[in-house]
């Protein structure tokens, strides 16, 4: 038998602290062929999504896969997020939440595929990524 994931839970939990303490929760998630987000909004292979109440329906955050509509540009959209695919859920108000490390090969890059071809040109290949800092997760408020 294979050992549950903490990762769905934590994030069920930072989404639970955001909604009691009047924050707005949001979440960065690493577009790729299992992701299904408005990819006109995503930026260097990355979405940022607010999850509260107001901004989402039928918000479902599962052990495998976190699903909503939400609107974009005034249309209505099918959201559909690994739970693999997500880097952070934090607070907009304070930035204060949790970051996760992202492991290759888990099937949520390849947004390549699906990315306007204009942007092809200025994404980073995989072998071209930094490696992650050691040391406190640091997050970048996006607005």
């Amino acid at each position: 038998m294979s050992e549950l994931s903490t990762k769905p839970y934590l994030i069920r939990a930072i989404y639970e602290w955001c909604t009691d303490s009047g924050f707005t929760p949001h979440l960065v998630v690493v577009v790729g062929k299992h992701t299904r987000v408005p990819m006109e909004f995503a930026k260097d292979g990355q979405i940022v999504l607010n999850v509260s109440k107001g901004a989402t329906r039928n918000l479902l955050i599962g052990n495998d896969v976190i699903q909503f509509s939400a609107r974009f540009n005034g249309a209505s959209r099918d959201i559909e997020v690994p739970i693999d695919a997500v880097v952070s859920i934090y607070a907009r108000e304070n930035a204060q939440g949790l970051s996760f490390a992202v492991e290759e090969g888990v099937g949520v890059r390849g947004a390549e595929d699906e990315m306007p071809s204009d942007s092809d040109e200025s994404s980073p290949s995989p072998d071209e990524e930094p490696p992650s800092p050691r040391g406190k997760p640091k997050l970048k408020l996006v607005k």
